[in-house]
């Protein structure tokens, strides 16, 4: 995972000042090193029961297709409000400042499919939470959550509560 970690650079003040950005596109640009992300996310659901890979856009799609596809399960896209063609269920969160809606196909997961749900960072946990009640909503599973970076300063896990939820890579606020 050092590897991981040392691959992802900081950007100060981005999206606004105050934020240190964590930057996962050095990660990505290494085909060796996406793979070994991958591989590592398979690894980690070895002996779990996965019917399907739910991810979060956007950056979340790029590891959930990928997982989905080694796994030889379907992919699922949990989208932004009025992004998806199909008729659909939504769940609202707050924000910080606000709120944020997420929305699936209606027909997304069949009851009582065993779910993944994969995105790439794990800061305050809201849109995991979201995503885990948007599949229980359908009368599905939540069957594990798995994230590449969490910010465990924030205390992302807190709303998880009882959802099995794993980081590749942790930073502690520096």
């Amino acid at each position: 995972m050092k590897e991981f970690r040392a691959a992802i650079r900081d950007i100060p003040d981005f999206p606004k000042k105050g934020i240190v950005f964590k930057d996962i596109t050095p990660l990505l640009q290494s085909g060796r090193l996406f793979q070994k992300v991958i591989d590592e996310m398979a690894e980690r659901c070895r002996g779990k029961k996965i019917d399907c890979v739910a991810a979060i856009e956007s950056r979340g799609f790029i590891f959930g297709a990928a997982l989905a596809y080694k796994l030889g399960v379907g992919f699922i896209p949990v989208r932004k409000k009025g992004k998806l063609p199909y008729e659909t269920v939504s769940v609202t969160y707050s924000l910080e400042y606000g709120e944020d809606t997420l929305e699936v196909h209606k027909d997304a997961f069949s009851p009582g499919a065993e779910v993944l749900v994969i995105d790439d960072l794990l800061a305050t946990g809201g849109t995991l939470k979201a995503v885990c009640q948007l599949i229980e909503k359908l009368k599905a599973k939540v069957a594990h959550i798995i994230c590449l970076v969490e910010l465990s300063f924030l205390n992302g896990r807190s709303p998880l509560g009882r959802y099995s939820c794993e980081c590749l890579v942790a930073f502690d606020g520096e």
